[in-house]
């Protein structure tokens, strides 16, 4: 790679300065992007540049030897820098005028870099269709369609992992957030926003990919069994790669069938994003729910004590087996050695055989009223146990006659409310409810704070 990219290619971004860089590199990339070419005359490059440094919100360059200088200065010596690292060149015309273009890999990279930096999300449903309708198309240039027919697929599969690796950073950086608000404000502000509703919930719904799959393969498979089509994509594939004409063909099968594959074994990128999003959500809500349990009981207590190791570890940034090293805990379990041995140190054996003498078995009969009473308690826990058919019959009762209301409008009286809010919030994303959400504005309602939603009944 670094035959093409020059070995301090990497240091603008990297320095002090990376911040004024990145800012002038994303100015510059901006002016040329409006021309026919990314080639500007130097001196309005200058110009613009020069304007960046005047403005009060420009970042200071770390460099003593810049103290006074004016923004004209700073400008060209950002070009030259520029230059010098091989983000652009500078050449001269035959008109003895300067002009400044980016590097072709720079552009590339820019490119990705502004990508990265807006969050933008794959669409999945533009490259799905872009292989169906590719796929069902009849062209004289069977070769050119079959390697964009690849490189979607290949831009599809690499979304999907993308989604996939997504979730299970989500799920390894829940144990940094304490509090519930944290964990609540991480799993729908920025998980549901950024996972769920952008790329998680189309994948389920308009990007699916089984609306389109059986067709896709159907019609490869029936390229890969025509004679015509295997040769006539050869030649074309042997004059663009420069190759024999056997291996051009060998290579149609190859691509062929490396579509087909990445089509069928979809299901199990799909099957692993369902089954990481479910634990996921099963984990915030875990979590939330152990941080709102309080009180003088054996699971209070424990939760008191994991908590505050969970924070002394966070807080000095301990590895798990740290745990060993804090000193509170010396005062909970008292485990002490004995130098001396007496006769309550050792096992004391058995002694001979007693006579067995058999005891009577009382034929009581089981009390009906303590029975009960365990199987009502017991009765009464499992009814507290939230699941999506619990949850649509709580909002149906809620909405009765009308079609929307707002979260806000729930009762929240207690923790056992907010944690049945979670859940509606939760399911609501789900196609076999009865109902969806909206989101709306953040609210605080009895000490409880959260983004509102508007609950909407789903049309038969």
């Amino acid at each position: 790679m670094f035959q093409i990219l020059s070995e301090n290619f990497f240091v603008p971004l990297a320095s002090p300065n990376k911040t004024i860089y990145w800012e002038c590199l994303v100015k510059l990339f901006s002016v040329m992007s409006n021309q026919l070419s990314f080639g500007v005359e130097r001196d309005i490059l200058v110009q613009e540049l020069q304007y960046y440094f005047e403005q009060e919100q420009a970042a200071a360059i770390e460099d003593e030897s810049f103290d006074g200088k004016n923004s004209r200065d700073k400008a060209n010596w950002m070009l030259r820098r520029l230059e010098y690292y091989g983000w652009i060149e500078i050449e001269t015309d035959k008109s003895y005028v300067q002009r400044a273009s980016f590097r072709e890999y720079a552009v590339k990279i820019l490119k990705t870099l502004l990508e990265i930096e807006e969050g933008k999300q794959i669409e999945y449903q533009g490259y799905i269709y872009t292989i169906y309708s590719l796929v069902r198309s009849s062209t004289d240039n069977p070769g050119i369609v079959l390697l964009s027919i690849l490189e979607n697929t290949d831009m599809l599969i690499t979304g999907l992992k993308n989604l996939n690796s997504g979730i299970k950073r989500y799920i390894d950086e829940l144990t940094k957030y304490r509090t519930p608000a944290e964990i609540m404000d991480v799993l729908f502000n920025d998980y549901i926003e950024n996972i769920v509703d952008k790329a998680y919930h189309r994948l389920l719904t308009s990007d699916n990919v089984s609306k389109f799959r059986p067709e896709i393969v159907e019609r490869l498979e029936s390229k890969s069994r025509s004679r015509a089509y295997i040769a006539k994509t050869g030649a074309e594939l042997a004059d663009i790669r420069e190759i024999p004409m056997e291996q051009a063909e060998e290579m149609v099968y190859q691509y062929i069938h490396q579509i087909i594959d990445a089509f069928q074994n979809m299901d199990d990128i799909l099957a692993e994003i369902n089954q990481k999003n479910t634990q996921y959500q099963k984990a915030a809500i875990n979590r939330a729910k152990f941080y709102l349990i309080g009180g003088e009981d054996v699971r209070g207590q424990l939760k008191e004590i994991l908590s505050e190791v969970n924070e002394k570890i966070n807080e000095e940034d301990m590895e798990l087996g740290g745990i060993y090293r804090i000193s509170f805990l010396d005062e909970l379990i008292r485990i002490y050695s004995s130098s001396v041995l007496d006769e309550k140190s050792l096992h004391v054996p058995i002694e001979g055989k007693k006579e067995f003498k058999p005891v009577e078995l009382a034929d009581d009969l089981p009390n009906a009223a303590l029975r009960q009473e365990k199987l009502k308690k017991m009765m009464e826990k499992m009814e507290r146990v939230l699941n999506p058919r619990k949850i649509n019959h709580y909002v149906m009762e809620c909405l009765q006659e009308r079609e929307r209301m707002m979260a806000s409008e729930l009762p929240l009286a207690a923790a056992e409310d907010f944690v049945r809010l979670i859940y509606v919030r939760l399911y609501g994303q789900r196609k076999n409810m009865k109902y969806r959400i909206e989101t709306a504005e953040d609210i605080v309602i009895n000490g409880y704070r959260f983004r509102d939603f508007a609950i909407i009944r789903k049309v038969s």
